[in-house]
């Protein structure tokens, strides 16, 4: 079986201009039939006698060994290989499976075969001397990219008209992620705007097994059209890059809670709901419920982490020499995030409340620029990992031929592109 390859590969990027391109002239995107090697394949060896279990909870290593009729010492050295030549320490219940395999009913085991996911599997062998060796196999995907599009109806939210459209909720989340740099989903999401999403599914003997990544995503945003694109460098570093090649991930979200409801913007002056008065609301404020995590809305050091009465339990991150964000009314912070901590764009620092001055349980979000307070919703945000010279060009070439693709499988949903 040919091995799926990945569309980003720089090294297969000619390879795919040019079959696309005769993709496009027959107006066609063909179908490839597989078939798994025996050596991959779950089933049977008629010569053998296997039995299969998957691991429950209270399970380990030691008790499924023993109750296979392993001794004691065997059990040491099948973990010990296990672990230093696998990397597989511990089991997981519900989702980690182990075939034991005997000549006879009767005989010892001569093979284990851990299946710690659909895509790899451990094989640990004996010799005559009932010595043990383990050697890991990756099993090759069948791996498509499809193409998903919708329009937003009134009362939608873009979550609904995604599920309408037949996007997989994990996928919907991965483009929240993407699109929350560049949108204010509270705000920016109307009816009648369109949008599409072309993704990976990993198949393994003909049925789909997962997911696989964010292709391709592009929006109708109030603020003009938003489309990004998944691409490998020459390097091997991997980002998402607008239509012309510049960085679509920017160093900070706008929205770090996705899809949480905006109760008060930005303002110069505003009625304050405890106080009384007006002053300035120098932040963002989103709903959300108690015990909600917070993300970092981008990488950074955590220079504060403390109350007082206005914040209440606050965090506050610096990103670089020129923006901060501050995230207040915590009800609580995240363990481990302190002053000094270093974080990564959403990782969680702390849990939505309503402490300090505040009339009920939100999120509080700052964006500091040069010392000054802006506006989240509108602040031009830097964006980074940008393409050199050489790599912008062989974009250009690969984003072209995909989005050919994309209007190839925009008049035919049904169809996919074998990668």
């Amino acid at each position: 079986m040919k091995k799926a390859k990945d569309i980003m590969n720089m090294k297969n990027l000619t390879r795919l201009v040019y079959g696309l391109a005769a993709v496009m002239t027959l107006a066609a995107i063909f179908v490839v039939t597989t078939r798994r090697d025996n050596r991959h394949a779950h089933t049977n060896d008629v010569s053998e006698c296997t039995s299969v279990v998957v691991v429950a909870s209270g399970d380990t290593l030691s008790k499924l060994l023993s109750e296979q009729g392993l001794s004691h010492n065997e059990i040491v050295t099948i973990a010990n290989v296990l672990k230093s030549d696998a990397g597989i320490s511990t089991l997981r219940a519900n989702s980690d499976k182990i075939e034991f395999r005997r000549a006879t009913d009767d005989s010892p085991i001569s093979k284990i075969v851990v299946i710690p996911s659909p895509w790899k599997q451990v094989e640990l062998t004996c010799d005559e001397g009932r010595n043990w060796a383990c050697k890991t196999i990756d099993i090759e995907r069948d791996t498509r990219a499809v193409y998903r599009s919708g329009e937003i109806l009134s009362g939608d939210s873009f979550y609904l008209a995604g599920q309408r459209a037949g996007i997989p909720a994990g996928i919907l989340v991965d483009v929240y992620d993407l699109l929350a740099f560049e949108m204010d989903f509270e705000r920016d999401v109307r009816a009648g705007q369109k949008f599409s999403v072309l993704y990976e599914e990993n198949y393994s003997d003909g049925k789909k097994v997962d997911n696989g990544h964010v292709l391709a995503v592009a929006f109708e945003a109030l603020r003009g059209n938003v489309k990004m694109y998944r691409f490998r460098q020459a390097d091997g570093t991997i980002g998402y890059y607008d239509e012309n090649g510049n960085g679509a991930i920017k160093s900070l979200k706008r929205t770090p809670i996705n899809n949480a409801k905006i109760t008060s913007s930005f303002s110069k002056g505003r009625k304050h709901p405890v106080l009384g008065f007006t002053r300035a609301h120098k932040g963002v404020d989103f709903r959300a419920p108690t015990g909600t995590p917070i993300p970092a809305a981008g990488a950074g050091r955590v220079v504060a982490r403390s109350y007082n009465r206005g914040h209440g339990n606050y965090v506050k991150i610096r990103h670089n020499g020129s923006y901060e964000t501050l995230y207040a009314h915590m009800s609580k912070f995240a363990k481990n995030v302190k002053v000094g901590t270093t974080v990564r764009q959403g990782q969680i620092i702390g849990y939505a409340g309503s402490t300090g001055l505040s009339t009920g349980p939100h999120l509080h979000y700052e964006i500091i620029k040069n010392g000054k307070h802006v506006n989240p919703m509108t602040v031009k945000l830097p964006a980074i990992n940008n393409l050199n010279a050489a790599d912008k060009k062989k974009f250009l070439e690969y984003r072209r031929v995909l989005d050919g693709g994309i209007e190839q499988l925009s008049n035919n949903p049904k169809w996919f592109i074998q990668m």
